[in-house]
């Protein structure tokens, strides 16, 4: 059983390793080496798997710890790629060295919050606001390739309305505030999110252009509430991968530096608001894409409580009535404050009772840590997010003289596999496969596999593997999944009851800062940092903690029990006001830009 593990262990992480690396020569040709260069690496590359197989065959027949084995030796596998990647990834992102400009109108350095009073006030009228949007959009667009479409001549035209009603009204100030939070403040979309009349093609290939029919619920919802959108922004494939590129818009660039990857998926979306070119937005997040993404680029990003807002108007959508307990929508901000007014203009009118509006006493709170799951799959966190960690913790101790105490909890350490099998578990998400006339239906999926194998395919690696994959899982005995439910169902309990409704935990969003582009395909293990509370249900803010000494963002997650969203809000207030929250891109440049 143990050898059979192992020899399917080894075969997968060999086609594995064989997709990534024409995915990543397919998506920059001008990668090139020598065939001598070539030939040594694939013959290091088979010794390497030749004797890790000897050794590790060996090991396993004495250890008595194989779930540990198992997982340290999948890591070892994925791991190897690195071998082949890091070098073409370092050739690759050579010439990727121009700067983002730095924002320099005082407009982009106001929160939602802010700008929305200004406008009801007079103080600023929402054509200004929306204009200097636009311009700084056009500005570094070029700089990060995050733009899938714009809007502006209809923003423009939607602002100048808005200000012409203000102008007219007679209605207070409260009143406005009360009927429109966001009037006149302009919005970003991620391209997978309907908005009426925009491409809502996520990231696929098509021969036709497929324009929204209509506003996803919570673009509707953001409208009525006075937001103007004024682009959708760049994801992966259908979702399908933690760095953000794909075959029609091509990849997105961090505005922090252009050699690094921004995440995914929600990443478009992400490096808009960091440059300053967008105030706040929304994405989605079923692995980590409202998380991911803000920490490589320094911002807010929050997976609310599971159902607290509308997925409807989606691309990819799904049949599973599960689907929503996973995958959620949710606000991406630069201002920790607009976390909450977005939440509040955005959530469901019968969805969880979260108490947004909540005072939160953060003396009153009990503060807890954990490094990561304690398993074998994924990386240890590295030295930049443990420093920025134990700031944190210092910061909370110091403060209200509170201990972050470490967590623990049983059975934490098989989260990676628990999550990963639960998540794959959904039925019936709409993929490449999926058959267009009966949605419950798949169509073969070879033909796609071997046109990816020979570079033919218009769809992205993740999105071809996506099939096989899930059928793989698909395959494996229910008696294994329901002892995976048992074990999750206990965690849940334990850390139901540890956090209860008066504790936040600090978790790390990814053991390193944003590294090169197309290094996630032998780091992705790492997103399980991520996944473990897609898999747990609970609400999760990326919270940023400013700049590592490369000039980088870092941050970590806040995390709190079901319904307890506004906990972990207040502490990332808390850390924005103590830190400084969102730093501007390249601020090695920013010559004395007024702020207030």
């Amino acid at each position: 059983m143990v050898l059979s593990r192992v020899v399917l262990m080894i075969l997968s992480a060999n086609v594995y390793h064989t997709f990534i690396v024409i995915e990543i020569l397919l998506n920059r040709s001008i990668a090139w080496y020598p065939k001598r260069l070539t030939k040594t690496i694939n013959a290091i590359h088979s010794y390497l798997l030749i004797g890790a197989f000897v050794f590790l065959t060996h090991l396993s027949i004495q250890t008595i710890m194989m779930n540990a084995f198992m997982q340290w030796f999948l890591r070892f596998l994925v791991s190897l790629l690195a071998i082949i990647v890091y070098p073409i990834t370092y050739l690759i992102n050579l010439r990727r060295n121009r700067k983002c400009p730095p924002p320099t109108n005082p407009i982009l350095f106001k929160s939602a919050t802010t700008l929305a009073m200004m406008i009801r006030n007079k103080q600023i009228t929402s054509e200004e606001v929306v204009t200097a949007y636009i311009e700084r959009c056009k500005e570094v667009n070029p700089y990060l390739n995050a733009i899938v479409e714009p809007r502006y001549d209809i923003a423009i035209r939607e602002a100048k309305s808005i200000d012409k009603m203000i102008c007219s009204n007679d209605r207070s100030n409260e009143t406005l505030e009360k009927e429109f939070p966001l009037l006149g403040v302009p919005l970003t979309v991620k391209e997978s999110i309907a908005v009426e009349g925009m491409s809502n093609d996520s990231g696929t290939v098509y021969h036709y252009r497929k324009p929204a029919t209509k506003d996803a619920e919570i673009v509707r919802l953001a409208k009525a509430a006075g937001a103007i959108p004024i682009a959708v922004t760049n994801a992966p494939q259908l979702c399908m991968n933690w760095e953000t590129y794909n075959n029609v818009t091509g990849l997105t660039m961090n505005p922090y530096d252009q050699k690094r990857t921004a995440g995914g998926s929600s990443g478009g979306e992400s490096v808009l608001i960091a440059a300053a070119a967008s105030v706040i937005g929304v994405g989605s997040d079923i692995a980590g894409s409202l998380r991911l993404p803000p920490m490589f680029n320094g911002i807010f990003g929050h997976k609310p409580t599971p159902r607290l807002l509308s997925s409807e108007g989606h691309v990819p959508d799904c049949l599973d009535p599960d689907f929503d307990e996973f995958f959620t929508l949710g606000p991406i901000t630069r201002y920790a404050e607009d976390l909450t007014l977005l939440l509040k203009v955005l959530r469901k009118p019968h969805g969880p009772e979260v108490p947004l509006e909540k005072p939160v006493d953060l003396t009153r709170l009990k503060f807890y840590y954990m490094d990561g799951d304690g398993g074998y799959v994924l990386n240890k966190i590295g030295p930049d997010v443990r420093k920025a960690m134990d700031k944190a913790k210092a910061h909370i101790n110091s403060t209200y003289n509170l201990d972050v105490q470490k967590l623990h909890i049983k059975n934490i350490h098989h989260m990676w596999e628990i999550s990963v099998r639960v998540l794959f578990k959904i039925k019936h998400v709409q993929n490449i496969y999926t058959d267009p006339k009966e949605r419950e239906n798949l169509i073969s999926m070879w033909p796609e596999v071997l046109k990816k194998l020979f570079g033919m395919s218009n769809h992205n690696l993740t999105c071809v593997a996506y099939g096989p994959v899930k059928k793989f899982f698909d395959s494996l005995p229910e008696g294994y999944y329901n002892k995976l439910v048992k074990t999750l169902d206990e965690i849940k309990r334990d850390i139901y009851r540890a956090l209860s409704d008066n504790a936040v935990l600090f978790f790390p969003t990814y053991p390193d800062p944003a590294h090169l582009h197309y290094r996630v395909f032998y780091k992705f293990l790492d997103c399980g940092y991520l996944t473990i509370f897609n898999a747990l249900g609970l609400p999760s803010t990326n919270c940023p903690l400013g700049l590592t000494d490369k000039g980088l963002p870092v941050g970590m997650q806040i995390v709190a029990n079901r319904c307890n969203d506004h906990l972990t809000i207040a502490v990332a207030k808390e850390f924005e006001k103590a830190f400084g929250g969102w730093v501007p891109p390249n601020k090695e440049s920013f010559d004395g830009v007024k702020t207030a």
